[in-house]
């Protein structure tokens, strides 16, 4: 076995436009001259193959000869010239490879009649070369590759200059199998330790286990009963690092919510009152009290996704999920993890449902800061291409589409990302009798692992997301998913279903098989596992590492003894691994060997105990100092000001990338309108041929209004989330929620968080505000996650994301031929606003462009609000509302710009119906009130919607205008023009920012 080179560029005379992007990546975040950066893919190929057999597969594999050419052995750079620098960048052994891995599938393919009995040895692995023409030292050089190029967590580079590239005949080969000499071993510790060295061990281990947690489970192996037990079973009455690591996942903020359980004494106005765990008392208690009104829900809180009912004859199951700190650290791999990971909490509910959709919803610093970057801080640019491009693979490459999304930008989030990931999947109710939302594990079941192999990768990735980023933080945390090998899993699993193969499943995500094994091993009552069979990457695991690994592409079944034989065919076929790696059982105990050793035999009850937490909040209103912003534009320049925002402005050149049709059920998309320009306030599918349902995906997110107060922003996003869904032509009483806390730390302590006790108050009260407004509109929510301790903490540098919350919809839209989208259609059409307008400018995206202050932020009147709905939903059934609109970011001008960009034709809107509201044009125009859609209807129809709409805050405030001139003109309540701004210039200013940050062309 040797070590072949394949190198891979465009022609000479061809441009790359990837090459081109990289150069501009440089010169726009580095500000350095760069005159030409050239390409090469290199693949360097261990096999026992001669050098022919390696130019036929760079010739008829690799290769496209229109476009490329290739090298073997010897440097394509030499054919490039000019340059003066070559940068090759790899992954660092041991590091997820998916272009390597499936250039070694396709090899083996080829040359599988080879006389080499040695094929499985094959390997295949990928690196880059970037050839730089610039005047420039080594130490630029460097710090492109480290801010620019690679990841130095997962990546490693080598640098040569022009003379020593030609010297050297370029890159050497380098041998890049993973191969450990190391003979994995289990440790037992000792706890009877002091105080601080019980939380030195949990610091040092990554276990994320206070104090008390520490003691708690040293207590654990000092009862005597304990000790005697473990003695007779073989193992060291002193527990083992396999425990400590699988107590540790279990009891981990990321796993057991713990904050979201604790005990807390919250203070307001020197009253004190008890809340005895957040989740119970507002998000699983408003569900308990809806669901006597909502007889479509099937399965909430109780298995890895929501389940609602959407025909007779199938169910969908929807979970929205965070990837906050992985993102941070390498945002490719955060990103492309955390979708392709919860696309397997859809797949791993009951008996498993088809994932149809995706959406997504990112928070980012600002994409153009100028200042110096703390330590371990990526620029929020950087943070920002590679999330973007991991979503990007995650579901183009998996053939699900991205329907719905948004992007918020704010320094907050500079720290630590937010990247919220959803799926949805589909399910028959039943398959051959059996209900498949309901999922078993019975006593003798075989415990089959499947998917892909068990690496280092991945590892502490539960604990360690359940802290700050610190100097200490884990690189190997860091996980690089494969949607290829995922949705052959995900296929061959449907398969197995339909033939009712296994009883249960769910994914190894958090915690890996720690957590997979011992979540269903309550089911049946005990599980036992034989680590060692387990399929690995490469050897040289311990044990703990084994269990721990949150590689990813990884799903835990119960499978009957009688249906094993079957299953393992059948993932032979689809070429999927599949490995049974023990049984479950009823023996009360969580019991894992390793080569016939005990290495854990722990209690359920204790592995799975809650410890609870207990916390102080005290809530102060902050004292907000009214500004009142000082505007010299005239309203058209605002209006272009306020579009043309990073918050406001068009999020084409990221929606662009997403493929939002795959699949062929998509009905409303990302983008609608004349040239797809507008903005759409859902996403809708069709997921069952010729049943005229489909469901509506939306969103509901305004983390400014925090600053403020967190509970109007909390009941803000439900109010949001629920509106959009109705705009586009749901049920108003068919809308299911979920919640996606993302906070900052809320734990006091007099050193980290002095404003910790301020922090869990906000806390409580968003918590109150989903409960009281989600029970309001009848919305139950069936799922959501809570992601504490997003904080960037090094040295004297902290930052903290501003306490956000998403709240998610999934809802029924009973006929998609009525179908609602936000452009203008025709000229004539009138113009109504429903609704009430206030003076909630605190936080508008008016006052934060301009530098106002305001406490007078927007509330919610879900009772007003819901009749609001209803009746809007009735014109919509009655195929008069020609489009439809959220009033949110921005305010009515704001929404006003957008229907006409996106129909690419002009109104006259007329704000005289506004002369006795006591509020001034800015409030109008600008202020963002809860509650309101913008919505037009043919003159014909004006009755019918007057009469439908009778009694209600409706008014008509305009007529859309001509397609030739668009144009919007505003005029005041003394018929004087505000504002008269042409649509199409509106238009190329609100879709270009966007694209500059990015680098592309529109």
């Amino acid at each position: 076995m040797d070590y072949n080179r394949i190198e891979i560029s465009v022609l000479p005379d061809r441009e790359d436009p990837f090459a081109r992007h990289t150069a501009w990546e440089i010169r726009s975040t580095l500000g350095y001259n760069i005159r030409n950066v050239r390409l090469i893919s290199v693949y360097t190929i261990y096999s026992d193959l001669p050098e022919s057999e390696i130019e036929r597969f760079a010739k008829d594999v690799l290769c496209d000869p229109v476009l490329s050419f290739y090298r073997v052995n010897s440097p394509a750079g030499v054919t490039l010239e000019p340059f003066r620098w070559a940068l090759e960048i790899s992954f660092k052994p041991g590091v997820t490879d998916n272009v390597g891995h499936t250039a070694t599938q396709v090899l083996r393919m080829m040359v599988s009649n080879y006389k080499s009995h040695n094929t499985d040895r094959y390997r295949v692995y990928k690196s880059t070369q970037y050839l730089i023409d610039a005047d420039l030292d080594f130490e630029d050089i460097e710090k492109i590759g480290r801010e620019v190029l690679y990841n130095e967590l997962i990546e490693e580079i080598e640098i040569l200059n022009h003379d020593n590239f030609l010297k050297n005949g370029g890159f050497s080969i380098k041998k890049r199998e993973f191969i450990q000499n190391y003979e994995p071993e289990v440790t037992v510790f000792n706890l009877n330790l002091p105080d601080y060295k019980l939380l030195k061990l949990s610091e040092e281990r990554v276990l994320a286990l206070n104090l008390e947690e520490m003691k708690y489970f040293r207590s654990y192996f000092e009862n005597h009963e304990i000790r005697e037990s473990r003695k007779s079973a073989g193992i060291s009455p002193d527990p083992t690092d396999v425990e400590l690591e699988a107590f540790a996942q279990t009891q981990s903020e990321h796993c057991k919510h713990k904050i979201f359980n604790a005990q807390i004494e919250y203070t307001e106005k020197d009253k004190k009152r008890q809340i005895n765990s957040i989740f119970k008392t507002y998000i699983k208690r408003a569900t308990e009290k809806i669901s006597k009104y909502r007889n479509w829900l099937v399965s909430v809180f109780e298995d890895n996704a929501g389940v609602i009912e959407f025909n007779e004859d199938y169910n969908l199951a929807f979970k929205v999920e965070t990837h906050n700190t992985p993102s941070a650290l390498d945002p490719y791999g955060g990103a492309i993890t955390g979708i392709v990971g919860c696309d397997r909490d859809p797949g791993g509910t009951g008996l498993g449902a088809r994932i149809i959709a995706h959406t997504d919803y990112l928070c980012f610093g600002d994409p153009n800061y100028k200042g110096e970057l703390p330590p371990r801080m990526m620029h929020p640019k950087r943070i920002m291409e590679g999330v973007i491009k991991g979503i990007e693979d995650g579901g183009n490459k998996c053939g699900i589409p991205t329907v719905n999304g948004g992007v918020i930008f704010d320094q907050s989030y500079s720290g630590k990302p937010l990247v919220y990931c959803g799926s949805v999947g589909i399910m028959p109710k039943k398959i051959k009798g059996v209900p498949t939302h309901i999922k078993k594990a019975l006593p003798g079941d075989i415990i089959v692992m499947v998917g892909g192999k068990i690496g280092k990768d991945g590892i502490h990735g539960a604990t360690f997301s359940s802290e700050e980023i610190k100097e200490t933080s884990p690189t190997h945390a860091v996980q690089i998913g494969d949607p290829i090998t995922q949705k052959k899993m995900l296929d061959m699993l449907l398969e197995a279903e339909e033939q009712l193969l296994y009883r249960g499943i769910t994914d190894n995500g958090a915690g890996g098989l720690s957590s997979s094994v011992g979540e269903m091993a309550l089911l049946s009552g005990g599980a036992y596992l034989e680590l060692e069979k387990a399929p690995l990457k490469y050897p040289g695991l311990d044990p703990w590492e084994i269990l721990l690994s949150e590689a990813q592409e990884r799903m835990t079944l119960a499978v009957p003894p009688e249906n094993l034989d079957a299953l393992l065919d059948l993932a032979r076929r689809r070429d999927v691994l599949a490995t049974a790696i023990g049984r479950f059982t009823d023996s009360g105990y969580f019991h894992v060997t390793y080569n016939g050793k005990n290495v854990c035999y722990l209690k359920l009850e204790f592995l799975h105990s809650n410890i609870p937490m207990k916390l102080e909040a005290e809530w102060t209103p902050p004292n907000i100092q009214e500004i009142r912003p000082k505007v010299d534009d005239n309203f058209s320049i605002i209006v272009e000001r306020l579009v043309t925002d990073l918050n406001s402005c068009s999020r084409e050149p990221i929606i662009r990338r997403y493929d939002h049709e795959v699949g062929g059920n998509t009905v409303i998309k990302p983008l609608i309108g004349e040239d797809e320009a507008g903005p759409s306030d859902g996403g809708i599918i069709s997921p069952v041929p010729g049943d005229k349902r489909g469901f509506v995906l939306t969103g509901g997110i305004n983390p400014f209004i925090s600053r403020v107060d967190t509970y109007n922003m909390a009941a803000l996003a439900v109010d949001e989330a629920i509106r959009n869904a109705v705009v586009v032509g749901a049920d108003p009483e068919r809308i299911a929620l979920l919640d996606n806390f993302c906070w900052p730390d809320p734990i006091y302590d007099k050193q980290k968080t002095p404003d910790g006790k301020y922090k869990l108050a906000q806390l409580v009260r968003a918590a109150e505000a989903l409960y009281k407004t989600a029970v309001a509109y009848k919305a139950p929510f069936i799922s959501g996650k809570d992601s504490m301790k997003n904080d960037y903490k090094i040295g004297e540098h902290k930052i903290s994301v501003l306490p956000t919350i998403l709240v998610s919809a999934i809802a029924i839209v009973p006929d998609i031929t009525r179908a609602v989208t936000t452009d203008f259609k025709d000229r004539e059409d009138l113009i109504f606003l429903l609704g009430e307008t206030g003076k909630h400018l605190g936080e508008s995206l008016f006052y934060r462009v301009y530098g106002g202050k305001s406490s007078n932020i927007p509330e919610v009147q879900p009772e007003l609000f819901f009749n609001n709905y209803m009746a809007y939903h009735r014109a919509v059934q009655k195929g008069i509302i020609k489009s439809g609109h959220d009033v949110s970011e921005g305010g009515l001008a704001v929404a006003l710009a957008e229907s006409a960009i996106a129909g690419k034709i002009g109104a006259t809107v007329d704000l005289s119906c506004f002369k006795d509201e006591g509020l001034d044009y800015y409030e109008i125009l600008f202020s963002e009130s809860a509650g309101r859609i913008l919505l037009t209807v043919d003159p014909s129809d004006e009755d019918i919607l007057l009469e439908t709409m009778k009694g209600l805050p409706l008014h008509r405030i305009g007529r859309v205008g001509d397609r030739n001139t668009p144009n919007l003109i505003i005029t005041d309540t003394k018929d004087r023009t505000l504002a008269n701004i042409d649509i199409l210039n509106l238009e190329y200013n609100y879709r270009k920012p966007l694209f500059d940050v990015l680098g592309m062309e529109m």
